[in-house]
């Protein structure tokens, strides 16, 4: 199929902001594709070319793309950049000055899917000497080809940031209206599989039902909703119901395929080689052939060997050399809490009870290597405050709810899993927006828009430029001059001293009081908004919801 053709699809998705009438669009295009096109039009209208699970990049930055337009209109990269502060978006110039070429290579052809996928993929496979010059070709060659429109959505997809309002929801409504299949096990698929490509291919066969875990290939995992009492916890999952520690850690997916441990973050990251003393342990002390177990990985003080808070070992996670040396440092103890699946088994159906005493059957508690959750079973409240007491007072954030008879379902669903924290007035929110600073600070990336979630959108609740040092102290990540680092590379536009970036950071985020507000898209800011700590691990899928946030607005009036 021709590129033009889903470019027009971009086009007519990008003329409305009605969810129902993009799924019709998406599904009746779908519908059209050949196998061979279908799991890379998926892909591309998330605004991607790999699964969500694949660790390869594009990694292409707004300057390298500058180049690239550059070479393949025969404008210089001054004028590009001019144009860019202009307009604010590089599809938006691609277009421009695609229109205006001064220069076409000899062998110009029609793009294709297959091409266009080929070419940005080769993008992510390119390392060593010259690998720049090679990358800023590959570009170039398809622009070189392009109308105004496809140089629109080449550049955008280079970015991986489409902006028509694609969100993966939408793609999963347009899978199962397409080939007619049960909305649930387009779900469970996704969930399993986290590959809508993939998943598209299996709707369109039919063949949906009975697809199994794989040990080895991350999956997504099973989120909470918010309590803000224990009442409240007790209504979201039932009671009885299962009590844990809530810990200050970081979540982590452990996988045994029989053959090797990999270990993945919620965000579906693999972090096997920052974290080889967890797959010693785990190789060590958790009595199973084939496994995937869920926890929380926390740090401890290798002299005191009291508990340490997320910060402290944040900066394991990103670590990609020393990696034994900082294990030394920075030791961390596995908090095994539930089995996804065991020796080949699919455990996901089986309920939580079952999981759980399963998961005490194959674990050997060592302390400060591998334990299991702290846990108590009851429906009686003061058992309950008296529990989330001893969590606090043991240095966590506070407490977990869990339904005795549920499955494991990834994502927020209400009657699973709740969690109770001490602090209320924090929220997980992602930057969108962000300023250069001023003096000393010219060099950083120093005040950052961030937003909330609703839907397929993000809503922008205010900006902060406090809480960060100037530059990482030892075993802290939060600085302004790594998250500038992490934020460059994210970097869609520029204007003036302004940048957009792509939503992936989030930051916890603390305030004095949320007012209602006509400046941002919310409806709503923070006010003395103040950055807790910077959360690496965290995916967008966790984010705070607009609904968390009028909820906060509704309870500090009351």
């Amino acid at each position: 199929m021709e590129y033009k053709e889903l470019v027009k699809i971009y086009e007519r998705i990008s003329e409305t902001s009605k969810r129902l009438e993009k799924t019709k669009i998406i599904s009746e295009f779908l519908k059209i594709a050949s196998e061979e096109d279908l799991e890379k039009i998926v892909y591309l209208l998330n605004g991607r070319v790999f699964p969500s699970w694949d660790p390869r990049k594009i990694g292409f930055s707004s300057k390298l793309l500058i180049k690239a337009i550059s070479a393949s209109t025969g404008s210089s990269s001054q004028e590009i950049e001019t144009e860019m502060n202009k307009l604010g978006d590089l599809g938006d110039v691609a277009a421009k000055f695609s229109k205006k070429k001064t220069q076409k290579t000899l062998f110009s052809e029609v793009l294709t899917i297959k091409k266009v996928v080929e070419n940005l993929r080769k993008l992510a496979e390119l390392e060593g000497s010259g690998s720049v010059d090679r990358k800023i070709g590959y570009i170039a060659e398809l622009l070189s080809s392009a109308s105004p429109n496809e140089a629109k959505y080449i550049s955008r997809t280079v970015l991986e940031v489409l902006r028509i309002g694609i969100a993966e929801g939408i793609i999963r409504d347009s899978i199962t209206q397409a080939f007619e299949v049960n909305g649930e096990d387009v779900d469970r698929a996704s969930n399993v599989l986290a590959d809508y490509g993939e998943v598209a291919i299996l709707a369109k066969k039919n063949k949906l039902k009975g697809i199994k875990l794989k040990a080895g290939r991350p999956l997504k995992l099973m989120l909470a909703v918010l309590s803000k009492s224990i009442p409240e916890g007790f209504s979201a999952v039932g009671s009885p119901a299962a009590l844990e520690f809530k810990y200050d850690g970081f979540r982590l997916q452990i996988h045994n395929d029989g053959k090797e441990i990999r270990l993945f973050t919620r965000n579906m990251e693999e972090v096997t080689k920052q974290f080889p003393d967890v797959v010693e342990n785990s190789k060590n002390f958790i009595k199973a052939k084939k496994y995937i177990v869920d926890c929380e990985v926390i740090g401890y003080d290798v002299k005191s060997k009291k508990y340490l808070p997320f910060q402290k070992i944040s900066q394991r996670i990103k670590r990609k050399y020393d990696t034994e040396k900082i294990a030394k440092e920075f030791p961390v103890e596995i908090n095994a809490f539930d089995l996804i699946s065991c020796d080949g088994k699919d455990l996901t159906e089986t309920t939580f009870e079952d999981r759980r005493k399963q998961l005490e059957k194959i674990v050997k508690q060592t302390k400060k290597k591998i334990v299991l959750s702290e846990l108590i079973i009851t429906d009686d409240e003061k058992k309950v405050e008296k529990f989330f007491k001893n969590s606090l007072d043991a240095g966590h954030e506070g407490i977990m709810f869990k339904a005795l008879d549920s499955p494991y379902r990834p994502g927020r669903y209400v009657g699973y899993m709740a969690k109770l924290k001490e602090v209320m007035d924090s929220l997980d929110l992602v930057i969108v927006k962000s300023e250069w600073g001023e003096g000393k600070r010219a060099k950083w990336l120093t005040s950052f828009t961030v937003a909330c979630k609703d839907g397929d959108d993000y809503l922008e609740v205010g900006k902060v430029s406090t809480g960060l040092k100037e530059k990482p102290e030892e075993g802290n990540l939060n600085s302004f001059e790594n998250i500038t680092n992490e934020l460059k590379k994210l970097i869609i536009s520029e204007k003036g001293k302004e940048v957009k970036v792509k939503p992936k950071i989030v930051v916890e985020v603390s305030y004095e009081e949320i007012q209602e507000s006509p400046t941002y898209s919310s409806g709503y800011a923070l006010r003395f908004p103040r950055i807790i700590q910077i959360r690496y691990d965290k995916p967008l899928t966790e984010i705070s919801l607009i609904d968390n946030v009028k909820t906060l607005y509704n309870s500090q009036n009351k």
